[in-house]
This record gives C-alpha cells, sequence and structure tokens, in this order.
C-alpha cells in the first residue's frame, strides 16, 4: 500500500502536523489500474517519526532472522 505524506497547515499552533494518505492500487472497469484514496490520517511529525522509526527496527530484526534462516538452508544445501 502506497503512502502520499505531506505537510499539513495548522492555524495558531507550534506543532507540525503531517497528513498521511494511504493509497491502494484498483483496476477500473476498463481494466486500467487506478490509484484511489484507501484512507487517510493526520499526525504530528513526531509521533510518525517514532512509528517510522519502530517500523524500521522490526524490519531490521525480521532481516536478521532472515539472513540466518538463509545460513541454514544453505548449510544444509552443501551439506
Amino acid at each position: 500500500m502506497a503512502k502520499v505524506i505531506s505537510e499539513k497547515s495548522v492555524e495558531s499552533s507550534e506543532v507540525k502536523m503531517v497528513e498521511i494518505k494511504y493509497m491502494r492500487t484498483m483496476q477500473d472497469a476498463s481494466g486500467n489500474d487506478v490509484e484511489v484514496l484507501d484512507y487517510m490520517e493526520s499526525r504530528t511529525v513526531d509521533e510518525a517519526i517514532e512509528d517510522a522509526e519502530a517500523r524500521k527496527a522490526s524490519l531490521e530484526a525480521k532481516v536478521v532472522e532472515v539472513d540466518a534462516e538463509l545460513v541454514d538452508l544453505k548449510a544444509i544445501k552443501d551439506a
């Protein structure tokens, strides 16, 4: 699912906000791919950064697990 992230204007506030649009690819009646808005959320930029960093750490941990799995599988293949 693609995301479109943009700064959101908030009057009389010193907190920066972002608007995150979650897009989905669907097919129209002609069979052409079109991007449609699935849902949208507004968050502080600090919250969005924290969540992105948490997702990154989780994905990096999964990469380490997959690397270990590959080592085991290759060892079995080469045995």
